[in-house]
């Protein structure tokens, strides 16, 4: 009996014990749920409510040369994104009989609708070299459009239908976004129209390009996404996605999206123009390395190297010299070379700025009238030639050096330093070759042989020496370890 009222009384406390844990489970398991499905967002709503925004687009041509079967053309969009040939395209017109070729699928993308009369925003590598441009909306009406204006530089382009009482999207503040928010993509990836993926924002602020600070995203991006909007969770646009980073072609995990403050920038002018007005100094620039900004002084690496001036250009009658750094632009800081070129292209052409300039060791402010950008024109371009009026000299940092002839002067257009007549040891090891001229030496201009000789031996023992060095058109800083033989 004892043994059995003891089992009795194990089983009753077991019992007890087993129920005061599901109370307690059920007390705390919604709670946790509950708190979890807050965390995470439920899109259904966004999606419904957004996706007649988005539009389909496809781009036609006439004319297109064939060898046999035909290409899937959400594959020639993927070919043509990325620069690689398009394979079996001969040349050779599809019609052997002549006549005029029916128009053909070239790409497909996405966009979508900015205001209810029929403008549409996409990226320009969708629209570039289309014959018509066929824009198909969530309902199945289908309209040809007008390209009204296309920038390649930011990949932005702005097409118009005749429609009237769109969906328009709303447009959002990319200076509220965060990196880990949430965010939405609607487009037609491979041709599948309205479709939805979600991710979250990974980085802000990537420079992919020379005009755009890009939104990262891990939000799946295909070919056929180029173009569609990238929202978040209020339903606001705030970028254009453009480009993924991919081996194969399909998603990895890595998308990029064209800020929607920069896109309606280039927008409006399209809109109003047809074209994007930028500004321009006319100066060939390249970053400025931890390591040069040591050597020279400047402290941080900031700013943007000036390596070519151009030939009559706003820079050069500003008196702006290659070699200088460019740190300031009317006392905003250029933190990063790809900065200045932004900075410059937004100010309007004909406005007068002030740049600071990093020069040997000491800073200079100076004027420049900012021109506008048309094409990219060529900077001062010249080569040292062999042969000087003077036999080289040698130096412990491993260079040979010889004055520079008049006629290299002329033809270089510069006013003092040295040619490098041959190279070995600690300077071979930090990039200078044979014909290089050295314009200074550690921040100190460099005349001739003779100086050049001084400051070297100087200069031999110290960790790091910098040598400013112009290498045909382009001017450059480098650093010699004395100790790196």
């Amino acid at each position: 009996m004892r043994n059995v009222n003891e089992g009795a009384g194990c089983g009753r406390r077991m019992v007890l014990a087993l129920a005061v844990a599901a109370g307690l489970l059920g007390a705390v398991t919604p709670l946790a749920v509950t708190a979890q499905t807050r965390e995470l967002p439920d899109f259904t709503e966004l999606a419904e409510k957004w996706s007649p925004t988005v539009v389909n687009i496809r781009t036609l041509e006439r004319g297109r040369g064939s060898s046999g079967a035909e290409m899937d053309p959400n594959m020639e969009e993927f070919f043509r994104r990325f620069g690689i040939p398009l394979p079996g395209r001969p040349g050779q017109p599809r019609n052997p009989r002549g006549g005029d070729e029916e128009p053909q699928t070239r790409g497909v993308g996405s966009g979508f609708i900015l205001t209810p009369d029929g403008f549409v925003m996409t990226n320009a590598h969708v629209v570039e070299g289309a014959d018509e441009v066929m824009v198909t909306l969530t309902d199945k009406r289908e309209f040809k459009a007008r390209i009204v204006g296309s920038d390649k530089r930011t990949d932005v382009a702005v097409v118009k239908i005749e429609a009237a009482g769109l969906p328009a999207v709303k447009i959002g503040d990319v200076s509220r976004l965060k990196v880990g928010e949430w965010v939405l993509a609607i487009g037609s990836p491979f041709g599948l129209e309205n479709t939805v993926t979600a991710g979250i924002v990974s980085a802000k602020q990537r420079d992919t390009g020379d005009y755009l600070p890009f939104i990262q995203t891990d939000v799946a991006i295909n070919p056929g996404n180029s173009g569609g909007p990238l929202l978040n969770l209020r339903g606001e646009v705030i970028g254009i996605n453009s480009q993924i980073y991919s081996r194969s072609g399909g998603f990895m995990g890595i998308s990029f999206a064209i800020p929607i403050d920069e896109a309606m920038r280039v927008a409006d002018q399209l809109r109003s123009s047809g074209r994007v007005i930028r500004g321009r100094i006319g100066v060939t620039i390249a970053p400025v390395t931890k390591e040069v900004a040591e050597s020279i002084g400047l402290g941080k690496p900031a700013g943007a190297l000036v390596q070519g001036v151009e030939s009559g250009g706003p820079a050069e009658k500003a008196g702006i010299e290659a070699g200088d750094i460019i740190v300031k632009v009317d006392g905003k800081a250029v933190e990063k070379s790809v900065d200045l070129p932004r900075i410059i292209g937004a100010a309007k052409p004909g406005s007068r700025t002030t740049l600071q300039l990093f020069r040997r060791g000491a800073t200079k402010d100076v004027n420049v009238v900012v021109a506008e950008f048309e094409a990219d024109r060529p900077v001062r371009r010249a080569q040292a030639e062999p042969g000087s009026s003077a036999p080289a000299a040698k130096t412990a940092l491993g260079l040979s050096v010889s004055d520079l002839t008049e006629a290299q002067r002329r033809d270089l257009k510069i006013r003092n330093g040295v040619r490098v007549d041959a190279v070995e040891g600690p300077a071979a090891k930090a990039g200078l070759r044979e014909g290089d001229v050295i314009l200074a030496l550690q921040n100190t201009e460099v005349a001739d042989v003779k100086q050049f000789m001084s400051l070297a031996a100087r200069v031999e023992k110290e960790r790091a020496v910098s040598v400013m060095v112009r290498r045909g058109e382009f001017v450059s800083y480098l650093v010699i370890r004395p100790s790196a033989r």
